[in-house]
């Protein structure tokens, strides 16, 4: 982790802990105990996940050989410092008062860190599971018309911080420096496929026609579709809502009447398909990090997108009624009324190697994705018409 002017600073952003100014006096391993020793809650404000996950995901490094004991400085205040940093978007030199060492030693163990999460990366990231997601299944708005529908992909944007020489790519259209990251996330807030490390001048669509064409891609199991906006194309395994019809929330104001199918279909894609903007809102939540540019290289801020990702995942599977969690469960978003509807992890992705791919992939023929679309639609408002007639 090369260090900067930044970390001169101690911060970026406000996301100080309390703990920092309340235990300068403690060293590290003192700080890491008391927290550990402190109740649950104490842990996820400090280290972003309760005690039994923290203690859990150390004997997983541990046993797995990707972490050991040194002299100085035991596993657990490894972790703690890596995700105290990435949890509190902390510099270096802010850690290095709390945790009492030199900024070398906090930058080694940060990037040990982070490598042993990324060499386990992979077992955090399922693929879709082959039932029907129960936010569809248990949910009339939803079942039986978007059964084959296993998530939703979408983009965002993470500041990065690059060289004066490579800013060019980096410029998004906002004219802000970013890495364009594509997720498949499901419904139950987790993320399938996670793809980092694009240019931000990149559109969406070349960033997804690049997670379809590399080794190992984003998978569409057969006879199944995520949804997506229309950024994306409608293709097949994607199905986008309809052009020129209302869509979000602000789209469909308070006592709208729905005028056709279309309108109907738009209005729940839109509220299934906003488990991307729940799941991406926890993520930052936890790790605020990714809302800033913190000035590593390159190839470390593609790292930490894609270990903040994994993480998240493995919270959500050990602790899934965590804290955190709770402010973006589904339920929030989805019982409203009907009327008011509002990280692929792989080595290739440490690298920004973009450019062979661009072309590689041209869309199927969308008929079929068009055509599913269609008869979603009839069926939903026929549906949707004869519940009204019935009232």
């Amino acid at each position: 982790m090369e260090s900067s002017d930044d970390e001169k600073d101690g911060t970026y952003g406000n996301f100080m802990p309390k703990e920092l100014s309340h235990n300068l006096a403690l060293n590290g391993m003192k700080f890491v105990d008391e927290v550990l020793n402190g109740q649950s809650e104490r842990c996820l404000e400090n280290f972003r996940m309760d005690k039994p996950v923290f203690y859990k995901l150390c004997d997983i490094l541990q046993g797995k050989g990707l972490l050991r004991h040194t002299n100085r400085i035991k596993i657990e205040e490894q972790l703690a410092i890596f995700l105290f940093i990435i949890g509190h978007n902390l510099r270096t030199r802010a850690v290095q008062e709390l945790f009492r060492y030199s900024g070398e030693t906090i930058s080694r163990h940060f990037n040990n860190v982070l490598n042993a999460i990324m060499a386990i990366s992979l077992e955090f990231f399922q693929p879709p599971r082959s039932d029907v997601p129960p936010e569809i299944s248990q949910d009339p708005r939803f079942y039986p018309y978007f059964k084959d529908c296993v998530g939703a992909v979408d983009g965002i944007h993470v500041p990065v911080m690059v060289g004066v020489d490579e800013q060019g790519p980096f410029r998004n259209k906002n004219g802000l420096l970013s890495q364009n990251v594509l997720a498949a996330c499901s419904f139950d807030l987790k993320f399938h496929y996670v793809l980092a490390g694009w240019e931000g001048s990149a559109s969406d669509l070349r960033v997804l026609n690049s997670a379809l064409t590399r080794r190992n891609k984003l998978q569409v199991p057969e006879g199944r579709y995520y949804l997506v906006d229309n950024k994306y194309a409608n293709m097949s395994g994607f199905i986008a809502p309809y052009l020129g019809v209302p869509y979000n929330s602000d789209e469909f104001p308070s006592g709208y009447h729905l005028q056709d199918a279309k309108e109907l279909f738009n209005q729940r894609h839109f509220l299934l398909r906003n488990t991307t903007d729940r799941t991406f809102g926890a993520l930052k939540e936890r790790f605020p990090i990714l809302m800033s540019a913190p000035p590593y290289p390159l190839q470390t801020q593609v790292k930490l997108v894609v270990a903040a990702c994994a993480l998240h995942n493995y919270i959500r599977r050990e602790k899934p009624d965590d804290m955190l969690f709770k402010i973006y469960e589904p339920e929030t978003a989805l019982q409203i009324q009907e009327s008011l509807a509002p990280l692929e992890v792989e080595q290739a992705m440490m690298h920004v190697d973009t450019h062979d791919l661009e072309g590689a992939f041209e869309a199927e023929h969308p008929e079929h994705s068009l055509q599913l679309r269609d008869s979603i639609a009839t069926e939903m408002w026929e549906d949707y018409i004869r519940d009204l007639a019935a009232m």
